[in-house]
Formats: structure tokens, sequence, C-alpha cells
């Protein structure tokens, strides 16, 4: 995640929208200080070729019994100029994810500074007498004023860049229209809570950081739940898969492996984007399979078997729940750190920026800030998470759907738009899903294992 004022948006006052659709690949988000879209999958990105120039998993130039060798014979059904400008894209992430970071910064310094975060705060005082309200009009105000301010780089990263490298699909108006959508989220779920946490930072003065990290799981399970029935609908049109060729094997691969699953959805990502994607969300009722137009058009049906073979591993190894013990742990870490420096941000400047206490809702953009802080330092350890969990799914996926070439085509639509083989540290700091180099050798050992029929070889 971007560790931009978007960190509170995202993981803290929506932040079970991330744990609702754990994914194959997922391609870096938009540098916003306002939310964007909610994330109803990550995405495996396509950037050049169309349908017909997709690689085939059909045809098997690769020899089993070399898995380098087959990597390599994969990753050359890329061109050079396809390299160099999914290399460029990808690697031009970690630029802005730091000036993300420093935009983020100086919008909080600006709204404290400025004295207007006090100003609103007494705004939102004058206009409603009780406190819950009076915190709900004052986020009401923030979001505002950081989605103006921040509205140069979302535009820049969100339409202008992915234009630029092939990406989107969406004119303008309508990816305008999505993004008023995703602040309209922001604002109610947000609003919501923020009024929460700001009730714990009243009534628990001295250890509001413990509790404070219990107000945040909460949401977290709260968006995983309501995501895909409430959130994913206003971004996108979800109907029944109606091919009995792809839906039938893939209930039945999700009733083999105990997903109560019995509904195939999918929804047009393709007026959005070029990506394709898969996810199993959701939890008890609001279970469901879905995945996008682009993965049908763009893939074989062994590659699209494979994908959901990865997603439903996400399922059946509980790392929904793992992410969610996970991330109580990061706020945990995190709200102390708040906590620490919250008060001595306060004790030095306080007085200048209008900002009483931690009770204070003008003191949100200190917050804001220093969380920005504390996950653009956790980068390198949150994407080592996320990244042994995708690569268990994927160990998962080539046992469950035994179509290691289809996956294999469908990891290499990463080199599209993602860098293929980067180095190892490189790999460890910014990439959150195994890159596509391992994930295909992954699958070529796999196969070589298993020889062409799947079965062990001996």
């Amino acid at each position: 995640m971007k560790p931009t004022v978007s960190a509170i948006l995202t993981l803290v006052l929506t932040g079970g929208l991330a744990l609702s659709g754990l994914a194959l690949a997922q391609a870096p988000a938009p540098a916003t200080v306002a939310p964007a879209p909610p994330p109803v999958a990550a995405s495996i990105a396509p950037a050049g070729p169309t349908a017909s120039t997709a690689p085939a998993a059909s045809s098997d130039p690769t020899d089993p019994t070399d898995p380098i060798t087959a990597t390599e014979a994969y990753l050359q059904r890329l061109s050079p100029e396809q390299r160099a400008k999914s290399d460029a894209y990808f690697e031009g992430g970690y630029w802005l994810t730091l000036w993300g970071f420093l935009y983020g910064l100086g919008v909080a310094v600006l709204l404290l500074g400025s004295g207007l975060s006090a100003r609103m705060r007494d705004l939102a005082q004058r206009l409603v007498p009780l406190r819950p309200l009076q915190v709900f009009v004052y986020w009401l105000q923030y979001l505002l004023a950081t989605a103006l301010l921040s509205f140069p780089l979302t535009l820049y990263d969100g339409y202008f860049r992915e234009h630029k490298y092939g990406l989107a699909n969406q004119t303008f108006g309508p990816w305008m229209l999505d993004l008023l959508k995703g602040i309209g989220v922001g604002a109610i779920l947000g609003g919501v809570a923020v009024v929460a946490v700001y009730a714990v930072f009243r009534s628990f003065p001295r250890t509001w950081w413990i509790w404070g990290t219990a107000v945040a799981l909460v949401f977290v399970v709260l968006g995983a739940l309501i995501a895909p029935v409430y959130i994913a609908p206003l971004f996108n049109t979800y109907s029944e898969l109606r091919d009995p060729g792809l839906r039938g094997p893939i209930l039945a691969l999700a009733r083999a492996n105990g997903i109560p699953a019995e509904h195939v959805y999918v929804f047009d990502a393709s007026k959005q984007t070029k990506r394709v994607s898969a996810n199993v969300s959701g939890a008890f009722g609001t279970l469901r399979i879905s995945l996008n137009d682009n993965l049908l058009n763009r893939v074989s049906p062994a590659g699209v078997k494979s994908v959901m073979g990865h997603e439903m591993g996400h399922y059946v190894l509980n790392h929904v729940y793992e992410s969610m013990l996970w991330f109580t742990l990061v706020f945990l870490m995190g709200f102390g750190f708040l906590s620490w420096g919250f008060d001595r941000a306060v004790a030095r400047w306080g007085a200048r920026w209008g900002v009483k206490g931690i009770a204070d809702v003008a003191g949100l953009p200190l917050l804001a800030a220093l969380f920005s802080v504390y996950f653009f330092v956790m980068t390198p350890f949150t994407n080592t998470f996320i990244r042994v969990n995708e690569a268990e799914a994927d160990i998962f996926g080539l046992n469950a759907a035994r179509e290691p070439d289809g996956f294999a085509e469908t990891a290499l639509l990463l080199g599209e738009y993602r860098k293929l083989h980067p180095g190892p540290i490189e790999e460890w700091i910014f990439f959150d899903h195994p890159s596509g180099y391992n994930r295909i050798l992954m699958a070529m050992k796999w196969k070589q294992e298993h020889g062409p029929g799947g079965g062990l070889a001996e």
C-alpha cells in the first residue's frame, strides 16, 4: 500500500476492502490522498497485446525437464521493447511511492501549519452541538481538502500515466466518476470509523493505542464482509458466468477444496482497464467467486482454471484470517508509534497549530502524517508478508488446478506492466507478490516433478 495519508483511509477506515479480494497479482496503487475506487480484486495487468496475441497455453515449446530453460523460453515471448516498457512502468512506481509519501506529508504540514485544520474543527463545532457529529463534519472537510490538494498527483498517477502505458480504457469522465464514488465511500465508511476512533481517544486517553487497534480490526472485518456485496457493485456490474465449459470446472474445483460457493460472477472491468483479475472474496454469507471479463478474453481456459486455483488457495489456507492477525500486529505497533510521536509533536508545535491533544480532531493530519512515516518504513515487511501468502497460494493453485502452463501463461501477463526479473533486494522491498520470473519458474519446477500427465514423476 502507498505510505501516504491514504494509509489511514485504506487500512484504518476502509481496511477490510484490501482483504476482501486477495488475488493473483496486484499493480501499484495510485498515490492518492483521497480514496480511489476500492480494490475489488488485485490485478494482472497487460500493457500491449490483445486477445489475439496473448500467450497460448495449448502449445508447449519448452522442455519440462529443465525448469530454468523452460522459464527463459516463456520470458522470451515478450519482446525487448515490451520488457523495457514494463520495467519503466514498474520502476516509475518506486519513485511515485516516494513522491506520494512526501506529497502526503506536505498536505499534512499545510493543513496544520496554516491553521486550516483548526479552523475546520471550529467550524464543525459551530455547526453541530454533539461531539461525534463534530468529528464527522470535520472528517468531511478533511476528506474534501485532501482530495483537492492531492488531485494533481492523483490525476497523473491514476489517469494520465495509466493511459501513457496503455493500461487504461476509461475516458476522463467515467474515471472521474469512479474517483468521486470512491470519495463517497470514504466519506461514509471513513466518517463512521473516525467517529469511533475519536470516541476511543476521549474514553481512553492513556491506553487509546490498544483500543484503537481493536477498532481498526473491527473495520477491517466489516470491510471484508460488505465490500463484495455492497461496494464492488458501485464500480462494476456483476453477472453470473454462463459458459458451462468454465463455470462447471470452476465450481467443481471449489467443491473439491471445501469452498461453499454456488455461483461464479463476471464483472465488466474492461470498461476501466486492460488488467485481468479474479478473486474469492467475502466471508460467511458474502462469499463469492468473481473474475473479470478481461480474464475471459485474454487467457486460455487452462489459465483461467489456474488463476481460480490460486484464488481458492487464499480461502483454503485462511490467508484472510492470517492477514487480519498480521494487520492487528501492524496496527498495534503503528498506534504505539502514533502515541509516542503525537505527544511529542503536540508538546512542541501544538500551540502553533491549535491542536490541544489526542482527542482534538484538528490533530488528524498529524496522525495521518505519522501513519505515513510508519507505513513507509514498514513497506518491505508488509510486502514480504503478502508475498509469502501469494507464493503459498501459487503452490496451492498448481496442485489444485494442475495447469502449470496455464499458470505460466497468466503469470507472463505480469511482464507486460510489471518488472519480470528484479534483483532479490528489489523484490524484497517493492514486490508484494512474487515476480513473474519466480512464478513461472515455480510452475516449471512443478511440471518437471509431476510430468505432462500431472502425476508425480518416478
